[in-house]
């Protein structure tokens, strides 16, 4: 979370100011929560203690046999509120342990806003910052490889060539290391690059950017940025405020020492209803991302989402975590976008159907419902995963989709191929997708993962939206329709999928991650 969000929640009121006092005398902070049943995941990270906006994942490593991942939590501290990065463990990235939180502002004397992990040249794990209240970017050394203990952290201390401090905007900072020198970044629309031999001494390179994208809008900032090498390119995984996360891709020019980005593209997609650029009325369904590198070498991402249980442009309070996407970079160019393996691990009760003939076509398809179908798959215990594969002959030129949660008489979750737009449609938001992009002879391929009210979806790992579905519970049916022409559905795989919180169910009772209120 940036300085900029953080003047934004104060003016909605979502989040008090320093010494804010009740009307009765007493401090501010809301009373601790939990999140009610029915809203409580199966297998999404997420927060155990109720209201706890902002939620932005931060500083993920993989050490000695573990994942480590933090999130912000606002809470209570002396006569205000205040942020701390609550600190989760994992075997795999979904079975989630909750641990003492240590980076809290009982520690660090500051609040904890968005930065990312690193390790340093000594293999130490290091996060980078923004202290919130202390006006700098700042750097925290953990002690030991369980994250258990950090040393003090301090600010990033820039300097021009007579010594003198440089002013620059301190928020969302990166840091990566490139042969024996660390870079950082900061936020802004193009965000300053600073160097360092030592993470003590820094000094201002320029601008990161040697240029931005045709498809990026004057006013948008790089905020919450990760830095990393894929498939013989770099990666900047970011947001902007305004429109959500999305990514460049390009090239590290080392004499230079600047990025030059080749291409861009989004990974939040608008809703209808939600603004359609503003950071007051937020439209971030899929905001504020974080990475690792596994040590089998597979870049994982999560995201926090931000508003995918609102439709009135207020953010959540339930700090939902997106599922871990794999991302990579194949020959082609196009960026893979792949739910994590290890989410095989958790399937049992599998069916398979085969050659579905779709045939009665629907001739109208509205924006809130869709024809009633034919059922495909059993949803029953909310916690499933699917597997459709449509053969490229049937797929082309073919409105057609499924209905998850479908009552019948047109309601439920839509997922529907656009032909006439390229898009595929998931809610009421739109992404481009084209299956007459596809190579010559893929098959469609949509897996959908369903966890109660959050379904997520992902389209021949090329693209991925999700959508939150209040309406649930009593709708056990996935079925699928066509419009204006029969459609062949070649194969229909599902399974329904262990839980993983029972990690949150702990935490839930044992409250070990609450940070001291003083």
């Amino acid at each position: 979370m940036t300085t900029a969000m953080a003047a934004v929640l104060l003016s909605l009121g979502l989040i008090q100011p320093p010494g804010a006092i009740a009307a009765d005398g007493a401090s501010a902070p809301r009373p601790a929560a939990v999140p009610p049943e029915h809203l409580v995941l199966n297998y999404h990270l997420m927060h155990p203690g109720g209201e706890s906006l902002p939620g932005d994942p931060n500083a993920a490593f993989y050490l000695d046999g573990l994942y480590h991942l933090h999130y912000i939590l606002q809470h209570p501290w002396k006569d205000r509120r205040s942020f701390s990065f609550v600190h989760v463990t994992s075997p795999d990235m979904l079975h989630w342990t909750w641990q003492a939180t240590k980076l809290q502002p009982a520690f660090t004397g500051h609040g904890m806003f968005s930065g990312t992990g690193f390790l340093t040249k000594e293999g130490k794990p290091a996060a980078i910052y923004h202290g919130e209240s202390s006006g700098k970017n700042q750097i925290a050394i953990a002690k030991d490889s369980k994250l258990s203990a950090w040393e003090k952290p301090y600010p990033v201390d820039v300097r021009d060539a007579s010594g003198a401090e440089l002013k620059i905007n301190h928020w969302d900072p990166d840091c990566f290391l490139i042969g024996d020198t660390y870079y950082s970044i900061s936020g802004g629309e193009n965000p300053p690059l600073l160097k360092s031999k030592d993470l003590k001494t820094w000094t201002r390179v320029g601008d990161f950017l040697r240029h931005d994208m045709p498809d990026v809008a004057k006013g948008e900032d790089i905020s919450c940025p990760n830095f990393f090498p894929i498939g013989g390119k770099w990666m900047l995984l970011c947001i902007s405020h305004d429109l959500g996360c999305r990514y460049y891709l390009g090239d590290w020019d080392a004499k230079g020492e600047q990025f030059v980005p080749t291409s861009h593209a989004r990974m939040n997609f608008r809703r209808e209803g939600q603004s359609l650029f503003s950071r007051e009325s937020w439209r971030a369904d899929f905001f504020a991302p974080e990475s690792v590198l596994t040590p089998d070498g597979r870049r994982v991402m999560w995201a926090w989402l931000a508003t995918a249980d609102r439709k009135d442009g207020l953010m959540s309070n339930l700090t939902l975590q997106s599922l871990p996407r794999e991302l990579s970079l194949p020959e082609d160019g196009i960026l893979r976008i792949k739910p994590l393996r290890e989410l095989e691990t958790l399937r049992f009760d599998p069916t398979t159907a085969e050659s579905i003939d779709l045939t009665q076509a629907a001739r109208t398809l509205l924006a809130d419902r869709s024809p009633p179908g034919t059922k495909i798959a059993d949803l029953s215990g909310d916690s499933s995963e699917i597997r459709i594969t449509i053969p490229r002959a049937e797929a082309e030129r073919k409105l057609f989709g499924f209905t998850v949660y479908a009552d019948g008489k047109g309601g439920g979750l839509p997922i529907v191929f656009r032909p006439e737009y390229g898009t595929l449609r998931v809610g009421t938001a739109e992404a481009p997708f084209s299956i007459a992009d596809l190579p010559k002879g893929e098959d469609v391929t949509l897996r959908i993962f369903v966890d109660r009210h959050i379904v997520e979806v992902f389209a021949n790992d090329r693209q991925a939206l999700l959508a939150h579905h209040a309406e649930y519970a009593g709708h056990p049916t996935l079925a699928a329709f066509t419009v204006g022409a029969p459609t062949r559905l070649g194969k229909v795989e599902s399974w329904k999928l262990h839980p993983t919180n029972q990690g949150f169910r702990e935490a839930q009772k044992d409250r070990v991650w609450e940070p001291s209120p003083r």
